[in-house]
């Protein structure tokens, strides 16, 4: 009776550690112990991440769009903004959020683990075809957004540079903020103000592509011929012999402790060398490391065996900290009311025309190019998400964390992109 109490789990987490666990933490921050270190705040988000996922997931309607991710995201944003999370539970979140960068590793491990998994063949394809979708996506939205906020009555310049534009930007940190300040020294006002402009369209940008993603997971249940369950595009006939052994020996649990962690620190390896590329020619720390990664694929720098251990690391990041990572992000980088001031009808029909616009055309664009048109909407949807956060959170509704290595070419590449272009037109505009 004892084993079949402690099987049952809430998220990965046994029934009776759950219990333990509440009544731990409950003693801790009534003693004022509640500390930034490893141990303590594995057992907070943990539970915290665990616990909003679940009460997403038995939500009927709405868990069959991903509730458990926006659950996870959203619902201790919403606690910290009413106060419902002791301050200095919310203070050791914030800090070890920041100082870990954790979400940086869980980048690296799923980006590494998920380009070691694929076949060389279809990685190659995906790459050199998922610009396309994502670029006449792009067009598409800028266009029926701008033409749908003008429609409105919020004006074509106001609706394009402040609504349209920060939705594809690349998030926060890689998006909002660099555009704010290019706007800010444009137009001669303070960051501040442009700022608090541009944030809230990002967050709500990022929270419809994680509904509609979520939707179509449902839709590729309904219809499977349209997705490839996270992959891009069909296997190559003949699958390369390394990536079938890879594949072979992780399904067939052949792997060492040692090589699933050589594995690890390769992901790690590779993560610091993208942030010596970053600071040698500018690129991004996960860009530079998603090229590395992807030569190291190609050139077949890693056996077999060590992609086999990659894949396993990619599978246990992926089951036992996305929602703890969610969790902390709506603590520490998730101000609720930022999302609550996009919440007027005008300011929402806009964003989600942008962003459907988006989904839509990556999903024709996609179906005419071979690719899996679900998995090509759902990348397209990354590029109106929250930069590395909104990733996360969008292939975890749609259950599509094998497609991280594209997200962040859609997040990263093609936010830059649209910072860049859009601070010289801007520029040119008002010249």
């Amino acid at each position: 009776m004892w084993w079949r109490l402690i099987d049952l789990k809430i998220g990965i987490i046994p029934l009776p550690i759950f219990v333990v666990l509440a009544i731990l933490l409950t003693v801790l921050v009534q003693e004022g112990e509640i500390k930034p270190d490893g141990p303590t705040m594995i057992a907070v988000l943990v539970m915290g991440g665990f616990t909003c996922a679940e009460i997403g997931k038995r939500i009927p309607i709405l868990k069959n769009i991903g509730a458990g991710a926006i659950f996870a995201t959203f619902i201790p944003s919403a606690l910290v903004y009413y106060a419902l999370v002791p301050p200095q539970m919310v203070k050791a979140i914030t800090d070890f959020t920041k100082f870990t960068n954790f979400l940086y590793i869980y980048i690296a491990t799923i980006i590494v683990g998920s380009i070691l998994g694929m076949d060389r063949e279809v990685l190659i394809k995906g790459f050199l075809k998922i610009f396309a979708p994502l670029a006449l996506g792009s067009v598409a939205a800028a266009l029926v957004g701008t033409l749908v906020g003008t429609l409105l009555g919020l004006g074509p310049y106001k609706t394009f540079f402040f609504i349209v534009v920060p939705i594809m930007a690349g998030g926060v940190g890689e998006g909002a903020i660099p555009l704010s300040i290019g706007y800010a020294a444009i137009l001669g006002v303070q960051q501040g103000v442009v700022f608090a402009q541009v944030l809230p369209p990002v967050m709500l940008g990022s929270l419809t592509a994680i509904i509609l993603s979520g939707t179509l997971n449902s839709v590729g249940k309904r219809y499977p011929h349209l997705t490839g369950e996270g992959r891009l595009q069909p296997d190559s006939d003949e699958m390369k012999s390394s990536d079938a052994q890879a594949k072979s020996e992780a399904a067939r649990g052949q792997i060492d402790p040692a090589t699933i962690g050589a594995a690890g620190l390769t992901a790690i390896t590779l993560y610091l060398l993208g942030v010596m590329a970053h600071h040698l020619v500018g690129l991004p720390a996960p860009v530079a490391m998603l090229f590395l990664a992807v030569f190291a694929k190609l050139a077949s720098a890693v056996s077999p065996h060590l992609q086999a251990g990659g894949f396993v690391v990619y599978k246990f990041v992926q089951v036992s900290m996305t929602y703890p990572l969610l969790f902390a992000i709506g603590v520490a980088m998730t101000p609720w009311h930022e999302l609550m001031a996009a919440f007027t009808l005008v300011n929402l029909i806009t964003i989600v025309s942008t962003v459907a616009t988006l989904m839509t055309v990556g999903f024709v664009v996609g179906r005419w190019l071979g690719m899996y048109p679900i998995e090509t909407a759902i990348v397209n949807a990354c590029h109106s998400g929250q930069g590395g956060t909104g990733d996360v959170a969008i292939l975890t509704a749609a259950n599509r964390m094998a497609l991280m290595p594209f997200a962040q070419i859609a997040t990263r590449i093609g936010g830059a992109l649209t910072v860049t272009g859009t601070i010289i037109a801007m520029k040119w505009i008002g010249a």
